[in-house]
Protein backbone atom coordinates (compact mmCIF):
# COMPACT_ATOMS: atom_id res chain seq x y z
CA UNK A 1 0.00 0.00 0.00
CA UNK A 2 1.00 3.37 -1.14
CA UNK A 3 0.57 6.26 1.11
CA UNK A 4 1.50 9.79 -0.55
CA UNK A 5 2.08 12.53 2.36
CA UNK A 6 1.05 16.09 -0.34
CA UNK A 7 2.50 18.66 1.82
CA UNK A 8 4.33 16.99 5.01
CA UNK A 9 6.09 20.27 6.12
CA UNK A 10 3.73 22.11 7.53
CA UNK A 11 2.38 19.49 9.82
CA UNK A 12 5.77 18.05 10.41
CA UNK A 13 8.93 20.26 9.65
CA UNK A 14 11.21 17.61 11.39
CA UNK A 15 9.76 17.61 15.07
CA UNK A 16 6.94 14.65 14.56
CA UNK A 17 7.56 11.35 13.47
CA UNK A 18 6.36 9.42 10.31
CA UNK A 19 6.92 6.48 11.90
CA UNK A 20 3.70 4.69 12.66
CA UNK A 21 2.55 5.49 9.02
CA UNK A 22 5.52 3.70 7.81
CA UNK A 23 4.14 0.49 9.48
CA UNK A 24 1.30 0.84 7.17
CA UNK A 25 2.39 0.69 3.94
CA UNK A 26 5.44 2.40 2.03
CA UNK A 27 5.32 6.30 2.61
CA UNK A 28 5.92 8.97 0.58
CA UNK A 29 6.35 12.54 1.98
CA UNK A 30 6.85 15.80 -0.34
CA UNK A 31 7.67 18.97 1.63
CA UNK A 32 4.92 20.79 -0.87
CA UNK A 33 2.94 20.05 -3.63
CA UNK A 34 1.78 22.20 -6.44
CA UNK A 35 -2.07 21.37 -7.61
CA UNK A 36 -0.87 20.34 -11.14
CA UNK A 37 1.71 18.40 -9.44
CA UNK A 38 -0.96 16.46 -7.27
CA UNK A 39 -2.14 13.21 -9.74
CA UNK A 40 1.53 12.56 -11.22
CA UNK A 41 3.05 12.19 -7.45
CA UNK A 42 0.06 10.48 -6.66
CA UNK A 43 -0.52 7.75 -9.69
CA UNK A 44 0.01 4.64 -7.81
CA UNK A 45 -1.17 5.99 -4.30
CA UNK A 46 -3.75 3.80 -2.46
CA UNK A 47 -3.96 6.70 0.75
CA UNK A 48 -3.39 10.28 0.02
CA UNK A 49 -2.73 12.66 2.75
CA UNK A 50 -3.02 16.67 2.52
CA UNK A 51 -3.15 19.77 4.20
CA UNK A 52 -3.20 22.55 1.58
CA UNK A 53 -2.51 20.85 -1.45
CA UNK A 54 -5.65 20.98 -3.49
CA UNK A 55 -7.33 17.21 -4.63
CA UNK A 56 -9.60 18.27 -7.36
CA UNK A 57 -12.26 15.86 -9.39
CA UNK A 58 -9.87 15.45 -12.30
CA UNK A 59 -6.95 14.54 -10.05
CA UNK A 60 -9.60 12.42 -8.57
CA UNK A 61 -10.67 10.60 -11.48
CA UNK A 62 -6.91 9.82 -12.69
CA UNK A 63 -5.69 7.86 -9.74
CA UNK A 64 -7.44 3.99 -10.27
CA UNK A 65 -5.81 3.09 -7.68
CA UNK A 66 -7.40 5.84 -4.72
CA UNK A 67 -9.47 4.50 -2.26
CA UNK A 68 -8.73 7.06 0.83
CA UNK A 69 -7.77 10.97 1.38
CA UNK A 70 -6.87 12.13 4.49
CA UNK A 71 -7.26 15.64 5.22
CA UNK A 72 -4.60 16.70 8.38
CA UNK A 73 -6.75 19.82 8.83
CA UNK A 74 -10.29 20.37 9.92
CA UNK A 75 -11.87 22.39 7.09
CA UNK A 76 -11.68 19.70 3.92
CA UNK A 77 -12.41 22.47 1.08
CA UNK A 78 -9.72 21.39 -0.34
CA UNK A 79 -10.77 18.14 -1.46
CA UNK A 80 -13.98 17.69 -4.02
CA UNK A 81 -15.54 15.60 -1.45
CA UNK A 82 -18.43 14.87 -3.77
CA UNK A 83 -16.10 14.15 -6.69
CA UNK A 84 -14.45 11.44 -3.80
CA UNK A 85 -17.83 9.96 -3.13
CA UNK A 86 -18.45 9.53 -6.38
CA UNK A 87 -16.09 7.27 -6.50
CA UNK A 88 -16.47 5.37 -2.97
CA UNK A 89 -13.26 7.13 -2.01
CA UNK A 90 -13.10 8.06 1.55
CA UNK A 91 -12.20 11.09 2.89
CA UNK A 92 -11.66 11.89 6.67
CA UNK A 93 -10.20 14.88 8.33
CA UNK A 94 -9.60 15.88 11.83
CA UNK A 95 -11.88 17.59 14.38
CA UNK A 96 -10.88 19.95 17.45
CA UNK A 97 -7.70 19.12 17.81
CA UNK A 98 -6.06 22.76 18.11
CA UNK A 99 -9.24 24.39 20.34
CA UNK A 100 -6.78 25.35 23.37
CA UNK A 101 -4.18 27.02 21.07
CA UNK A 102 -6.38 28.88 18.81
CA UNK A 103 -7.93 30.21 22.06
CA UNK A 104 -4.62 30.84 23.69
CA UNK A 105 -3.77 32.83 20.23
CA UNK A 106 -7.06 34.80 20.20
CA UNK A 107 -6.15 36.09 23.65
CA UNK A 108 -2.77 37.32 22.73
CA UNK A 109 -3.95 39.16 20.10
CA UNK A 110 -6.12 40.55 22.69
CA UNK A 111 -3.63 40.96 24.73
CA UNK A 112 -1.37 42.72 22.34
CA UNK A 113 -3.51 45.44 21.70
CA UNK A 114 -4.18 46.08 25.24
CA UNK A 115 -0.48 46.30 26.68
CA UNK A 116 1.47 46.69 23.17
CA UNK A 117 3.96 44.07 24.81
CA UNK A 118 6.06 43.55 21.60
CA UNK A 119 6.23 47.57 20.73
CA UNK A 120 7.67 48.68 24.51
CA UNK A 121 9.83 45.76 24.93
CA UNK A 122 11.41 46.87 21.07
CA UNK A 123 11.51 50.27 23.15
CA UNK A 124 13.00 49.11 26.45
CA UNK A 125 15.94 47.38 23.76
CA UNK A 126 16.34 50.62 22.00
CA UNK A 127 17.75 52.43 25.32
CA UNK A 128 14.56 54.43 25.21
CA UNK A 129 14.40 53.39 29.30
CA UNK A 130 17.51 53.71 29.84
CA UNK A 131 17.31 56.98 28.70
CA UNK A 132 13.94 58.15 30.35
CA UNK A 133 13.59 60.87 32.95
CA UNK A 134 10.97 58.88 34.36
CA UNK A 135 10.20 55.35 35.96
CA UNK A 136 7.59 54.12 33.80
CA UNK A 137 6.31 55.78 30.24
CA UNK A 138 4.02 53.83 27.88
CA UNK A 139 3.86 54.36 23.97
CA UNK A 140 0.14 54.18 23.34
CA UNK A 141 -2.93 54.15 26.33
CA UNK A 142 -3.13 50.00 28.14
CA UNK A 143 -6.50 48.83 28.41
CA UNK A 144 -8.04 46.58 31.12
CA UNK A 145 -9.88 43.76 30.10
CA UNK A 146 -11.75 43.25 33.32
CA UNK A 147 -15.37 44.64 32.99
CA UNK A 148 -15.27 45.04 28.96
CA UNK A 149 -17.83 43.40 26.68
CA UNK A 150 -15.83 40.27 24.38
CA UNK A 151 -18.07 39.41 21.46
CA UNK A 152 -17.59 35.78 20.06
CA UNK A 153 -19.24 35.50 16.52
CA UNK A 154 -20.10 31.27 16.45
CA UNK A 155 -20.10 29.56 20.13
CA UNK A 156 -18.84 26.38 19.07
CA UNK A 157 -15.89 24.29 20.72
CA UNK A 158 -13.18 27.26 20.18
CA UNK A 159 -15.54 30.31 20.59
CA UNK A 160 -16.94 28.13 24.30
CA UNK A 161 -12.94 28.00 24.98
CA UNK A 162 -12.26 32.05 24.23
CA UNK A 163 -16.09 32.71 26.24
CA UNK A 164 -14.11 30.67 29.34
CA UNK A 165 -10.76 33.02 29.20
CA UNK A 166 -13.00 36.20 28.57
CA UNK A 167 -14.52 35.11 32.14
CA UNK A 168 -12.06 34.21 33.56
CA UNK A 169 -10.70 38.08 32.82
CA UNK A 170 -13.45 39.82 34.13
CA UNK A 171 -15.30 40.48 30.85
CA UNK A 172 -18.86 40.12 29.88
CA UNK A 173 -19.31 37.55 27.43
CA UNK A 174 -22.39 38.07 24.57
CA UNK A 175 -22.18 35.77 21.41
CA UNK A 176 -23.92 35.41 18.28
CA UNK A 177 -24.81 31.75 17.19
CA UNK A 178 -27.21 29.30 14.83
CA UNK A 179 -28.01 27.29 17.70
CA UNK A 180 -27.90 29.39 21.23
CA UNK A 181 -30.48 26.69 22.71
CA UNK A 182 -27.90 23.79 22.11
CA UNK A 183 -25.42 25.25 22.99
CA UNK A 184 -26.35 27.85 25.94
CA UNK A 185 -23.58 28.81 28.12
CA UNK A 186 -23.47 30.41 31.38
CA UNK A 187 -22.06 33.58 31.90
CA UNK A 188 -22.80 33.82 27.90
CA UNK A 189 -25.60 36.59 27.27
CA UNK A 190 -26.79 35.12 23.00
CA UNK A 191 -27.69 38.01 20.89
CA UNK A 192 -27.87 39.04 17.24
CA UNK A 193 -25.43 40.01 14.98
CA UNK A 194 -25.52 43.55 14.94
CA UNK A 195 -25.80 43.92 18.59
CA UNK A 196 -22.50 41.75 18.87
CA UNK A 197 -20.66 43.84 16.39
CA UNK A 198 -22.64 47.02 18.37
CA UNK A 199 -22.09 45.93 21.94
CA UNK A 200 -18.84 44.85 21.93
CA UNK A 201 -15.04 46.21 22.72
CA UNK A 202 -13.68 42.93 21.51
CA UNK A 203 -15.46 41.05 18.66
CA UNK A 204 -13.86 37.43 17.57
CA UNK A 205 -14.53 35.29 14.81
CA UNK A 206 -14.86 31.62 15.67
CA UNK A 207 -17.24 30.58 12.61
CA UNK A 208 -16.95 28.18 9.80
CA UNK A 209 -17.10 28.92 6.26
CA UNK A 210 -19.85 28.99 4.11
CA UNK A 211 -21.34 30.41 1.01
CA UNK A 212 -23.78 32.67 3.18
CA UNK A 213 -20.92 34.38 5.38
CA UNK A 214 -18.33 34.97 3.09
CA UNK A 215 -16.80 38.49 3.68
CA UNK A 216 -19.87 39.16 5.86
CA UNK A 217 -17.89 41.56 8.04
CA UNK A 218 -18.23 44.12 5.43
CA UNK A 219 -18.47 48.14 5.61
CA UNK A 220 -21.96 47.97 7.51
CA UNK A 221 -21.45 45.77 9.80
CA UNK A 222 -17.80 47.45 10.28
CA UNK A 223 -19.57 50.53 11.07
CA UNK A 224 -21.48 49.58 14.08
CA UNK A 225 -18.38 48.68 16.31
CA UNK A 226 -17.39 51.13 18.40
CA UNK A 227 -14.36 53.15 17.50
CA UNK A 228 -12.53 52.01 20.70
CA UNK A 229 -13.23 48.05 19.32
CA UNK A 230 -11.00 45.47 18.59
CA UNK A 231 -11.85 42.91 16.18
CA UNK A 232 -9.78 39.40 15.89
CA UNK A 233 -9.98 36.71 13.40
CA UNK A 234 -8.45 33.39 14.01
CA UNK A 235 -11.05 31.55 12.02
CA UNK A 236 -11.31 31.99 8.35
CA UNK A 237 -9.46 34.87 6.16
CA UNK A 238 -13.04 35.13 3.84
CA UNK A 239 -14.94 36.21 6.44
CA UNK A 240 -13.78 39.52 6.18
CA UNK A 241 -14.26 42.04 3.34
CA UNK A 242 -10.13 42.85 3.59
CA UNK A 243 -10.72 46.31 1.88
CA UNK A 244 -13.44 47.12 4.43
CA UNK A 245 -11.59 46.38 7.26
CA UNK A 246 -8.42 47.91 5.72
CA UNK A 247 -10.70 51.36 5.11
CA UNK A 248 -12.28 51.33 8.59
CA UNK A 249 -8.87 51.46 10.11
CA UNK A 250 -6.96 53.50 7.52
CA UNK A 251 -10.10 56.23 9.00
CA UNK A 252 -9.71 55.01 12.58
CA UNK A 253 -13.56 53.99 12.47
CA UNK A 254 -12.82 51.10 14.78
CA UNK A 255 -9.33 51.20 17.56
CA UNK A 256 -7.46 47.73 15.77
CA UNK A 257 -7.72 44.11 14.34
CA UNK A 258 -5.66 40.88 15.31
CA UNK A 259 -5.76 38.62 12.24
CA UNK A 260 -4.01 35.28 12.20
CA UNK A 261 -5.95 34.59 8.86
CA UNK A 262 -6.49 35.62 5.74
CA UNK A 263 -8.22 35.66 2.38
CA UNK A 264 -5.39 34.79 0.15
CA UNK A 265 -2.40 32.91 2.01
CA UNK A 266 0.49 33.63 1.41
CA UNK A 267 -1.09 37.04 0.73
CA UNK A 268 -0.50 39.22 -2.08
CA UNK A 269 2.58 41.57 -1.48
CA UNK A 270 -0.44 44.14 -2.30
CA UNK A 271 -3.41 43.05 0.28
CA UNK A 272 -3.99 46.24 2.09
CA UNK A 273 -4.34 44.92 5.49
CA UNK A 274 -0.38 44.35 5.36
CA UNK A 275 0.20 48.02 5.63
CA UNK A 276 -3.18 49.59 7.66
CA UNK A 277 -3.28 51.14 10.36
CA UNK A 278 -3.06 49.71 13.96
CA UNK A 279 -3.30 45.90 12.44
CA UNK A 280 -1.68 42.96 14.14
CA UNK A 281 -1.58 40.21 11.48
CA UNK A 282 0.21 36.84 12.46
CA UNK A 283 1.42 33.92 9.54
CA UNK A 284 -1.69 31.30 10.26
CA UNK A 285 -0.10 29.93 13.66
CA UNK A 286 -2.81 29.34 16.18
CA UNK A 287 -3.42 25.67 15.01
CA UNK A 288 0.64 25.11 14.92
CA UNK A 289 1.92 24.72 18.56
CA UNK A 290 3.74 21.58 18.81
CA UNK A 291 1.08 20.13 21.66
CA UNK A 292 -1.73 20.64 18.72
CA UNK A 293 0.21 19.48 15.90
CA UNK A 294 0.99 16.35 18.15
CA UNK A 295 -2.52 15.70 18.75
CA UNK A 296 -3.15 16.34 14.82
CA UNK A 297 -0.24 13.70 14.04
CA UNK A 298 -1.86 11.41 16.06
CA UNK A 299 -5.49 11.61 14.77
CA UNK A 300 -4.11 11.42 10.83
CA UNK A 301 -2.52 8.10 12.02
CA UNK A 302 -5.41 6.96 14.30
CA UNK A 303 -8.11 8.03 10.93
CA UNK A 304 -5.37 5.65 8.64
CA UNK A 305 -5.32 2.79 10.56
CA UNK A 306 -8.91 2.83 11.42
CA UNK A 307 -9.79 2.64 6.92
CA UNK A 308 -7.28 0.24 6.94
CA UNK A 309 -9.32 -2.01 9.60
CA UNK A 310 -12.45 -0.87 8.16
CA UNK A 311 -13.89 1.13 10.34
CA UNK A 312 -13.33 4.45 9.03
CA UNK A 313 -13.88 7.30 11.50
CA UNK A 314 -13.86 11.44 10.76
CA UNK A 315 -15.10 10.54 7.70
CA UNK A 316 -16.93 14.30 5.98
CA UNK A 317 -19.32 14.20 2.98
Amino acid sequence: MQIVILDGKTLNPGDLSWAPLEELGEVKVYERTAEHEVAGRCKDADIILTNKAIVNEATINSLDKLKYIGVTATGFNIVDVQAAKRRNIIVTNVPAYGTASVAQLTFSLILEHCFNVGRHAISVREGEWAGSKDFSYWKAPLTELSGKTLGIIGLGQIGQAVARLGLAFGMQVIASHKHPERDKMVGVRFVDLETCFSEADFVSLHCPLNNDNKGFVNKELLARMKPSAFLVNTSRGPLINEADLADALNNNQIAGAGLDVLAQEPPAADNPLLKAKKCIITPHIAWATTEARRRLMSVVIDNVKAFVDGRPQHVVG
